[in-house]
This record gives C-alpha cells, structure tokens and sequence, in this order.
C-alpha cells in the first residue's frame, strides 16, 4: 500500500528520476493550508492510504475547496465519509462524484484493485445495521480489498450464520456489525481464525442506549481475537480490516 517513496527511490534507482527531483518530490509541503483546513497531503506516504474527507459539520463548499486541494496535488481518488445527499448534489455540479446513499459515502475517482492476503467478510446482524456495514464494505473496497456482504445474519436465526460457514472460515478478516447486544461479534470469533473487528450499532430499543449495550457486550467478548471499535464507525473497521488485509504486502 505504502509504495510512493519506494515508488520515487525506485525511479532514481533505474535513472528515471534525479537525486534532485527526487528530494523535491519528498520534500515536497506536507499540508496546504487553505483557512478552515489544513490539508494533509502527505498521508499515503506516512500511512500507506491517502486523506480521506469526513463530510460531516462541513458544508458542500468547504468540502469542494478540500476536493480541489487534494487533485490539485495529485490525489486522483479520494473517498469522503457521512456525507447525505444535499451535499453529494452541490460536489457533484463540481466534479464527478460516485454516490451510495445507504452508506452515505461519496467516490471522486476509482475504487483500487483488490489485493491484499484474501477476503474481507463484512456480516451484520440485521438489516437495520447496512448503512453501517455499507460505509466499512465501501471503505474497505475503496482502499483495493475483495469484500463479502453477509446480511442479516444475527443470532436470532443462527442457521443463517451458519450457512456462510465456507465464506466465514476462509476470510482473512471479519468486520462483525451488530446493535441490540452485540452477540455476533462473540459468536464469529469463535467459529473463524481470523481476525475480527467488532461494530457496535446504535439499532435497538431504549436499553441498548443508542449502541452502548453493544459496545461492552464486544468489548467482554469471551472469544479471542476480537477487536473493537467505536459505535456505528463503519469507516473505522473497513480502514483497519484493509490494512490487515494488506500486511503481506508490507
């Protein structure tokens, strides 16, 4: 993932690039800052993926000044998370803009090609939970992974989950999505050997609390190899799962 400065030091290496233009490009401003952002223009090469734009609390043209930003500094495909409609319309009489309204997820550009060790299962445990598991699912595509959509497949009806057992056991990681008590993210850690990154959702009546109930059932999950991350943080999971995915390669 991370293959810009090898990409740069691999140039010089064949005589493709100067020691000069080289050092430009890497010395090249970190961030630009433009008033009410300061851009990170150096993300890819610290972190291996490049800025993403959380839309939401931003306007439509605020996040149109952070587009032009990035492109003008040579990001080709840029992904922007919680962004609803209103906004997607406004960016897109700007630039072409790949909307997916579950996830309410915005693609300027292309998704990568998959790659990495294997394949990305994202499973919920039930329908209400797609507009989480859309935003990890499309991150995790956007980021170059093959992924699985598992859905509705939660405790209540076990013989749902089970009938995925080929796709369960030969993944290379798991994103688990659940509200009500979070039981899936348990119940998958212990039938896979990988790893299994636990979302818990805000989807459930008054004593879920808004997601709550689910985090501390994920959180004292009894099976090993779980990890957890924030309430209804869809981006969150597909961005680790991508980068476990992806630690062959590194």
């Amino acid at each position: 993932m991370n293959s810009e400065i090898k990409d740069i030091l691999q140039a010089v290496q064949s005589g493709g690039m100067s020691v000069d233009d080289a050092l430009l490009r890497i010395k090249t401003q970190p961030f630009e800052d433009i008033g009410y952002a300061k851009v990170d223009l150096h993300r890819k090469v610290r972190q291996g993926a490049a800025e993403v734009i959380y839309g939401a609390g931003k306007t439509a043209e605020q996040i149109i000044g952070i587009l032009k930003t990035l492109t003008n500094n040579g990001q080709k495909n840029i992904l922007i998370t919680r962004l609803d409609q209103e906004k997607a319309d406004a960016i897109s009489h700007e630039t072409p803009l790949t909307y997916y309204p579950a996830a309410k997820v915005g693609i300027v550009g292309e998704i990568a090609v998959p790659g990495g060790i294997g394949t990305i299962v994202v499973a919920t445990g039930g329908t209400s939970d797609i507009p989480v598991a859309e935003e990890a699912a499309l991150t995790a595509e956007f980021l170059g992974n093959n992924v699985t959509r598992l859905y509705d497949v939660g405790v209540a009806g076990i013989h749902r989950l089970l009938t995925h057992s080929k796709e369960l056991m030969s993944a290379s990681v798991v994103i688990a999505i659940a509200g009500m008590e979070g039981a899936l993210a348990s119940v998958v850690g212990g039938l896979v050997d990988c790893h299994v990154i636990a979302v818990p959702t805000s989807v459930g009546y008054g004593a879920a609390f808004g997601g709550l109930a689910a985090l501390l059932s994920m959180l004292n999950s009894c099976a090993s190899g779980v990890s957890v991350v924030n309430i209804d943080n869809g981006f969150g999971a597909g961005y680790l799962a991508s980068m476990i995915n992806h630690m062959e390669a590194k």
